[in-house]
């Protein structure tokens, strides 16, 4: 989420990223795994804003959830309290908060992300994010309701997506085909069409950044997190040099520090495309500078389950989307008119490829976690990344159980 949420990646700026080292990144484990699940995997959680979402908890807990919820509620703009009802935490990060409320009025849910505009960081990024949102309006974009701004403070309004993550959506119904695959494409490409239109690059385009608005069938996908997307100047110049992304789903040119455009964007919906059809990642190793290498060479394959059973329209529009060249990638209007979005999203009979990808999930889970835990045992001496890593390996065995409950026989 913009402005600081524990769901955002900031930009490398400061250093070449071929040379930047964080042993506590975590966000591809994020990027196909559910953010939490039930106790019971048949019982599917409640989603949350960005993806976060709540499980049931002990009393102890509960009563620590309750403290927090009142402090952060003595915390609002009396002129938040008063039209929005604060319910819960579900979100924070190293200069802003995000509550789940209730409009006083109508009872209608939404969530309100407060930013501290005290840091200069924190301003600038929440500036932007805010100019951004305040151009914006379609069906597949999250919403910005209204805004509340105070001196050190500002507290934005935005719709309250209740359907879950992509893969949550995905790895709960048991069942996924290349027809599915597409028609949520449709819905991002079309979001990703309009946001390209108005000049603007969203630049953090990832799975978890793309979320059902409700629990049902069909539900619309919204596309969220504009903390780092980028819009172009009143001159008109569209071209970008700023180093910001997740690393596996930044494109070439921005490894390179070239200018780039809103090509990156198309690049990311490549990764995107192939991880929604296989369960794993083109470009993967935990070594930051070789999987930059693979990156800037567009090294990648089509080897193993599920890919000889996926038709080679898809193949096509992922190869199209992950061209190394960002002058010979498909654009959003082009993408839309590629012929496997086209025919696909009509198709009645396809092969179901989600045992494959629960597979190839849970695979990726188990190295994961086991990488997790040689870095937890490095970190013992700091409480907080320590309590961190204790977190993602929960995460990892909740979602293994939940993976076997609901795979296909």
């Amino acid at each position: 989420m913009g402005c600081g949420a524990s769901s955002k990646v900031l930009p490398e700026t400061m250093e070449p990223p071929l040379k930047k080292k964080n042993p506590y990144y975590v966000k591809l484990i994020q990027a196909v795994i559910p953010v939490q699940f039930c106790k019971k995997p048949e019982e599917h959680c409640k989603g949350e804003f960005w993806g976060l979402q709540e499980e049931p908890k002990k009393d102890k807990e509960l009563q620590t959830k309750k403290n927090q919820v009142a402090r952060y509620r003595a915390k609002f703009d009396p002129r938040v309290t008063a039209r929005y009802d604060i319910k819960a935490l579900i979100g924070r990060g190293s200069f802003s908060r995000v509550v789940r409320v209730e409009h006083r009025a109508t009872r209608q849910p939404f969530a309100i992300k407060m930013i501290e505009t005290r840091a200069k960081e924190g301003k600038e990024v929440c500036e932007s994010e805010l100019n951004i949102l305040r151009r914006v309006s379609h069906h597949n974009i999250i919403q910005l309701i209204e805004v509340f701004e105070a001196q050190d403070r500002v507290y934005m309004v935005m719709e309250l997506a209740t359907g879950g993550e992509l893969f949550d959506r995905i790895i709960a119904k048991g069942s996924f085909t290349e027809r599915d695959a597409t028609k949520v494409l449709q819905m991002v490409l079309d979001g990703i069409n309009y946001l390209h239109g108005l000049g603007i690059t969203h630049r953090d385009l990832k799975p978890e950044n793309l979320l059902y608005y409700h629990p049902g069938a069909d539900s619309k996908i919204l596309v969220t997190d504009f903390g780092l997307a980028k819009a172009g100047n009143k001159g008109g110049d569209w071209s970008m040099r700023t180093i910001c992304g997740t690393p596996e789903y930044i494109a070439p040119e921005i490894i390179l520090r070239k200018s780039y455009s809103n090509a990156v964007d198309m690049w990311a919906l490549g990764v995107i495309t192939y991880i929604l059809l296989s369960g794993s990642m083109p470009f993967e190793d935990e070594n930051r500078t070789r999987l930059y290498r693979m990156i800037i060479k567009g090294k990648y394959s089509y080897l193993g389950d599920p890919w000889p059973n996926v038709s080679n329209l898809a193949k096509d529009f992922i190869d199209r989307l992950l061209m190394v060249d960002s002058n010979d990638r498909l654009s959003a209007p082009d993408a839309l008119k590629h012929p496997w979005i086209k025919t696909m999203a009509a198709s009645s009979s396809m092969k179901n490829l989600h045992r494959s990808i629960s597979q190839n999930l849970r695979r990726r889970v188990s190295s994961r976690c086991h990488s997790s835990k040689s870095e937890q045992s490095m970190t013992s001496g700091n409480s907080n990344k320590s309590r961190r890593m204790k977190e993602i390996l929960e995460r990892n065995r909740r979602y293994q159980t939940h993976t076997l409950h609901n795979e296909p026989r």
